[in-house]
C-alpha cells in the first residue's frame, strides 16, 4: 500500500511525518570512544575492537540508542558481541524528559531478566561517568527482531505488520499483552519497588502518578502555558478511577513500538524510561492509545489504517485471559495516556522547531498535533467514535 500523502502534521506547526532529529552527535565518533572506554572495562589484554556502529531509523525521540559490533579477546579466545548502546540525550537541545535516569533503566531491565520470563535485552555494563563519551551510558545485548516503526508510523501502510494476515497481527497482539502481563507480575508484595514510587503528594500510587505527570507538564510548559493541558490535568484529576487492580511494576511506555518481535512472538521489550509503580490499567491505557494515536493521524490524511487493532477491549480481554485479573474501566487510563502525551508532543514539537523541521506557531496549542482528540476527549465526543 502506497504511503501517500507525506503530508506534515500539527496544523500551524508543520511536524513532519517523515523524520525528526534525535541526536546531533556523530556515531562514528561515539563508537571510537565506547571502544577506548571498554579496553579499560574488559580484562587486560582484551584488545577491543568496535565496528559497524549505526543508529536505528525510525523509533526514539528521548534517550538516544547506537548499534555497533565489539570484538575481544578473553582467556584466549575471540568473543564477538553484538551491542546496543542507550545514551543520555543532549541536554542543551531540548531533550524530551528534564532527567533520565539510566541506572534506574538498567536495574529495571535487570530486575525484570530475574524475575519473569519477559524477554529483555541481557544488561551488559552501566557507565555513569560523563567523561568517558560526554554523558552517562549503558550497553546491552543486541536481539534480532522486527518493530513495528514510528516514523512513518505502522498504520501509514506499507510494511511488515499491516500486511500481515488478521491472525498474525493478532497473535502479535496477544503476545504483547502477555508480556505486559508478565511484567506486572513483579508487584511491591513480591520486590521492592519502594525506588520507583514518585516522590510526589497522594494516597494512592495512581495519585502519585498523576502528580508526577502534572509536574512534567508543567515543566514542559514553562512560562508559555497551554490552557488544552491545563483543563486535560483538571479534568484527569476530577475523575480519578476507583476501579484499578492492585499496582504493579509499571513499564511506563507499554507499546508495540517499544517491542521486538520474530514470527509475531514479543523477543524483546525495550525502553524503560518511564518505568515506576502504577495500576495495571495504565500500562494498558497506554498501549490502547499509542495505537489510537497512531490510527487518528492515519485517517487525517486520509489513509485507511488499521481500525479495530489493538482496542481497548481486546487488550483487557487478553490481559484477563493471560492473568485471571480483569481490568478496568480503561477510557480514564486511555485520556490519562492521551493527555500526558499530549504534553510529551508539545516538547517534541518544540525540539522540532529547534532542528528547523516545524515552525512554532502563534497558538501554542497547535504544537500538541491530537489536540483535537484531546478537546474531543474532555467534550465526551471521542469516545463513541472508538467504541468507548
Amino acid at each position: 500500500m502506497s504511503t501517500e500523502p507525506t503530508a506534515e502534521l500539527g496544523g500551524p506547526a508543520d511536524l513532519p511525518t517523515d523524520h525528526l532529529t534525535t541526536s546531533t552527535r556523530d556515531p562514528e565518533a561515539l563508537g571510537r570512544l565506547i571502544e577506548q572506554w571498554l579496553a579499560g572495562v574488559l580484562p587486560e589484554g582484551a584488545s577491543p575492537e568496535v565496528s559497524g556502529v549505526v543508529t536505528p531509523e525510525g523509533n526514539g525521540m528521548s534517550s538516544e540508542t547506537i548499534l555497533f559490533d565489539a570484538r575481544w579477546t578473553e582467556d584466549g579466545a575471540t568473543v564477538d558481541r553484538r551491542c546496543v548502546a542507550r545514551i543520555e540525550p543532549e541536554l542543551d537541545k531540548i531533550p524530551v524528559f528534564p532527567t533520565y535516569d539510566l541506572a534506574m533503566q538498567f536495574d529495571v531491565m535487570s530486575l525484570v531478566a530475574e524475575a519473569t520470563d519477559v524477554p529483555v535485552p541481557e544488561t551488559l555494563w552501566y557507565e555513569a561517568d560523563r567523561s568517558i563519551i560526554g554523558a552517562p551510558f549503558f550497553v546491552m545485548g543486541r536481539i534480532d527482531g522486527e518493530v513495528p516503526r514510528d516514523v512513518l508510523p505502522y498504520t501509514f501502510g506499507d510494511n511488515w505488520l499491516e500486511s500481515a494476515s488478521s491472525e498474525q497481527r493478532s497473535q502479535l497482539q496477544e503476545s504483547a499483552v502477555r508480556a505486559v502481563a508478565g511484567i506486572h507480575a513483579i508487584t511491591p508484595l513480591t520486590h521492592d519497588l519502594s525506588s520507583l514510587q514518585y516522590d510526589q503528594e497522594g494516597e494512592t500510587a495512581l495519585e502519585r502518578h498523576l502528580a508526577e505527570w502534572d509536574g512534567y507538564h508543567r515543566w514542559v510548559v514553562g512560562d508559555k502555558p497551554s490552557p488544552l493541558l491545563a483543563d486535560c490535568f483538571t479534568w484527569l484529576r476530577d475523575n480519578l478511577p476507583t476501579d484499578c487492580l492492585p499496582d504493579a511494576l509499571s513499564w511506563g511506555d507499554a507499546r508495540i513500538g517499544n517491542m521486538m518481535f520474530a514470527d509475531f512472538e514479543v523477543v524483546a521489550v525495550l525502553d524503560w524510561e518511564m518505568a515506576g509503580v502504577a495500576p495495571p490499567e495504565v500500562d494498558l491505557g497506554w498501549m490502547a492509545y499509542l495505537h489510537l494515536f497512531f490510527q487518528d493521524i492515519t485517517t487525517d490524511l486520509g489513509l485507511p489504517g488499521m481500525p479495530g487493532y489493538m482496542s481497548a477491549k481486546d487488550i483487557t480481554d487478553s490481559y484477563a485471559d493471560a492473568t485471571g485479573l480483569a481490568p478496568g474501566d480503561l477510557k480514564w487510563h486511555i485520556a490519562y495516556s492521551a493527555m500526558r502525551h499530549g504534553a510529551v508532543m508539545r516538547r517534541v514539537t518544540e525540539r522540532a522547531v529547534l532542528f528547523g523541521e516545524a515552525v512554532e506557531p502563534e497558538d501554542l496549542d497547535d504544537m500538541i498535533i491530537h489536540k483535537a482528540t484531546l478537546r474531543a476527549m474532555l467534550d465526551g465526543t471521542y469516545w463513541g467514535q472508538v467504541g468507548l
